[in-house]
């Protein structure tokens, strides 16, 4: 008798819910409005959506303390790989490596445990096309600062032709920061870009003025991100012409700002500004440009990375050659850092890039059982199929409800696909009926939805989800 092949999902998941459970006329429900409002009291619960119970979360979708169980298209802000409760994490976090890493969390840089050779070796497995080295960080926005560092000395260190030497004045003027010590020098990054909100990556992040508002910043440039038109087979000479225009203005921003451009960075899909595609020419472009100005070229995977665009690496997609100096990395992964394939990228003496962690084993090993289970269970694949299919039936709502989905995008990039509304209270009204219909959707910039589901999302989940965008479409009319 032919049965039908188990998916991954139900190998991790048999017990995962057919479908959504909402049991309350409203979200966030009374028992989460009464929870938030106690932990408001502690923590600032403002941006909260509702109070989540993960312990009775599972798979794609997660639970909230009402009884409400949502198909989950958000996942953590784009950060949770596959699914709630996974069995194979369960089992990495349970190991007697983790427990160590855990309970002596080591200081890696000056006292590093045997196991820091295989949890790095682990990360190598993974690494995007043309890195073979990488750098262990905290979190996103740490990984980006670290890879700033990066960039800085690299830059610096090919002006003294690698010599580890620094002269006196430099020693000097170091300490009372001015140069040549600290020296001015910029990244360039674009409009509508969000690269984190500490300090050096609050002034690479132009996606919306809260993120950075009251934060000293440095004078640092952003340039034009190509704003296409879609569908994309159908304005292809327009969008070419946006990309050269865009060209030209990174080329005169390198060439004329009153500081040396030391490094670019770029998102390939500008994730929080509004899900805006990079071109495969555009990004490899930016390559020429940089190697023809000296300037390091950074691409951000922070949010893109590890799976969910159909590639493990979003600018895969582009092919780009010589590979990018410095890729960094988080979310998906749980871990943090940057890739990069140089070696004059290390600093020329130790304590140079340096803090008292180095990352974090404990999510070293998380972002290898992550790396393994995507890898064995071909999810990056299945990412891409399931993207395709769902694509499919979005353009198909596309045709009955123009008005509430413009610029659909995300067409052969696995599940990272958006549309944008008129505008944010449309948006805003979108979103809160397919709460109410079972779906926890995400957005971004003023007017789009954004899909971030795991990569254990299948079929029968984007079945799900498009009749809940449906029905939550037409009670919008």
């Amino acid at each position: 008798m032919y049965r039908e092949k188990m998916s991954v999902c139900q190998k991790y998941y048999p017990n995962e819910p057919k479908e959504p459970v909402v049991v309350t006329d409203k979200v966030p429900g009374p028992k989460s409005v009464s929870e938030l409002k106690k932990l408001g009291e502690v923590f600032d619960v403002r941006p909260s959506y509702f109070m989540a119970d993960y312990e009775n979360s599972i798979g794609n979708y997660i639970a909230d303390v009402d009884g409400n169980l949502f198909l989950d298209l958000y996942a953590q802000i784009s950060s949770i790989a596959l699914g709630y409760n996974n069995p194979a994490l369960i089992k990495a976090a349970s190991s007697p490596e983790m427990i160590r890493s855990l309970v002596d969390r080591p200081a890696s840089g000056n006292f590093p445990s045997a196991e820091l050779h295989s949890q790095i070796s682990k990360l190598l497995e993974y690494a995007p096309v043309g890195q073979d080295k990488v750098w262990s960080g905290v979190n996103g926005s740490d990984a980006n600062e670290l890879a700033f560092k990066a960039a800085f000395m690299y830059y610096k260190a090919k002006e003294r032709n690698f010599s580890a030497d620094f002269t006196e004045d430099e020693l000097t003027s170091v300490m009372e920061n001015k140069p040549p010590g600290a020296p001015k020098l910029a990244v360039l990054s674009f409009k509508r870009a969000f690269h984190g909100r500490l300090f050096a990556t609050a002034s690479v992040t132009c996606s919306k003025p809260i993120h950075k508002l009251d934060i000293p910043a440095f004078h640092w440039p952003h340039a034009e991100f190509p704003a296409y038109k879609y569908p994309l087979d159908k304005n292809e000479k327009y969008n070419r012409n946006e990309d050269i225009r865009c060209l030209e203005n990174v080329e005169k921003i390198i060439k004329t700002w009153h500081m040396p451009v030391a490094a670019l960075l770029i998102e390939p899909i500008q994730s929080e500004g509004g899900d805006n595609h990079a071109s495969a020419f555009f990004l490899q472009s930016l390559r020429t440009l940089t190697l023809e100005n000296n300037v390091v070229y950074i691409i951000d995977e922070v949010q893109t990375g590890v799976g969910a665009t159909g590639k493990m690496w979003c600018h895969e997609h582009a092919n780009i050659k010589p590979p990018p100096d410095l890729v960094t990395f988080s979310k998906k992964f749980q871990s943090a850092g940057y890739y990069f394939h140089d070696p004059e990228f290390i600093p020329s003496k130790p304590y140079r890039q340096f803090n008292t962690w180095c990352g974090d084993p404990s999510r070293m090993i998380i972002a290898g059982a992550i790396g393994d289970e995507i890898t064995s269970n071909k999810l990056v694949e299945q990412c891409a199929a399931v993207g395709k299919f769902l694509f499919s039936k979005l353009e198909e709502l596309q045709e009955m409800y123009p008005q509430y989905m413009q610029n659909l995008r995300g067409k052969n990039r696995g599940t990272f696909i958006a549309w944008d509304l008129d505008d944010e209270e449309t948006r805003t009204q979108l979103l809160y009926k397919l709460k109410l219909n079972g779906c926890n959707v995400g957005g971004c910039a003023e007017r789009s939805v954004r899909l971030r589901p795991s990569l254990t999302f299948d079929k029968k989940h984007a079945d799900i989800f498009i009749s809940a965008l449906e029905k939550s479409l037409s009670q919008m009319e």
